[in-house]
């Protein structure tokens, strides 16, 4: 008992394990047994026998834990844009190939690497920058694929392959930005004119129905001024008798036409008059008037 306390404890899983002929295997790992030098078994996790002095020994562990190597690759486009492509491919060791995954490959991880290296410079050269993006599920299923056939031969199980990134050349990125700049301000530029022309058409909308309206009011002003003249030449002439429709027109006329003779005067932005003046005799300013409005309606319609 002097002697076992005095062993460190740390030795147990092995000194303590041959001294006794047993060996541990720890939970999702596996043991390979030999026994001269010979493969033997796969033992389990748990406590086995081992008795060396018949010549049989644990020649290594396995893992049957999901690993994952990440694998960076450098290859050229369709296009001649040089990439760097990474996936991460996620495997395992099976349980029931453990002889095979531990005896037939000396260095997994480096297998599967120069795997990986073939199907993507095999596959990306064929496709253009852009669709490299847009298709590297397909580029993962084809590397997924090849690794599956090659790896399930020496005891292993590829779970899943993932390109996780696709990174160009630096200064490819950055014409890659300024184009996709250029044309959002592109689309901005568009976007701007079309406000522009919208604001311009209902600008013009609007003066056209302003015109319109503003014609009704002159035309219903014109038919006020008419119907008022009208009841006042027919007043005027039922209530003095012997004058004729002529005579109150004259009437009306001159008193108009010395109105806006008054307000000219009293403008001070009136530049034209179209209505003929001289000091002619009172008689004939109704034949003026009526002259007057005569080339105002021609010098409208020029």
């Amino acid at each position: 008992m002097e002697l076992l306390g005095a062993l460190r404890s740390d030795l147990w899983p092995a000194e303590m394990g041959n001294l006794f002929c047993c060996v541990q295997v720890d939970q999702s790992t596996v043991a390979i047994r030999e026994q001269f030098g010979k493969f033997d078994s796969v033992l389990e996790p748990g406590c086995h026998c081992m008795p060396w002095f018949i010549g049989k020994r644990v020649a290594g562990h396995l893992t049957l834990r999901l690993q994952q190597l990440d694998v960076k690759c450098e290859t050229k486009t369709k296009d001649n844009v040089f990439v760097n492509v990474v996936a991460s491919i996620q495997y395992r060791a099976l349980a029931g190939k453990a002889n095979d995954a531990f005896y037939k490959l000396s260095n997994t991880r480096s297998q599967i690497q120069a795997y990986v290296f073939d199907v993507i410079r095999a596959s990306v050269p064929k496709l253009n920058l852009d669709d490299t993006f847009e298709q590297k599920t397909e580029i993962a299923k084809a590397v997924e694929d090849e690794l599956e056939k090659a790896m399930s031969a020496y005891g292993f199980e590829i779970v899943q392959t993932l390109i996780v990134d696709i990174e160009p050349d630096e200064h490819v990125k950055r014409a890659m930005n300024e184009i996709n700049a250029a044309a959002r301000m592109r689309v901005a530029a568009n976007e701007k004119a079309e406000a522009e022309k919208i604001v311009q058409i209902k600008r013009a909308e609007g003066e056209a129905e302003a015109k319109y309206l503003s014609g009704l009011g002159i035309a219903r002003q014109r038919q006020a001024i008419v119907d008022g003249l009208r009841d006042s030449v027919l007043g005027f002439s039922v209530n003095v008798p012997g004058t004729t429709a002529k005579d109150v027109m004259d009437m009306v006329l001159i008193t108009q036409y010395f109105d806006t003779m008054k307000e000219i005067g009293a403008s001070s932005k009136a530049s034209s008059v179209f209505i003929p003046h001289g000091p002619g005799a009172v008689r004939d300013i109704a034949t003026q008037i009526r002259d007057g409005l005569l080339q105002g309606s021609a010098t409208q319609q020029h």
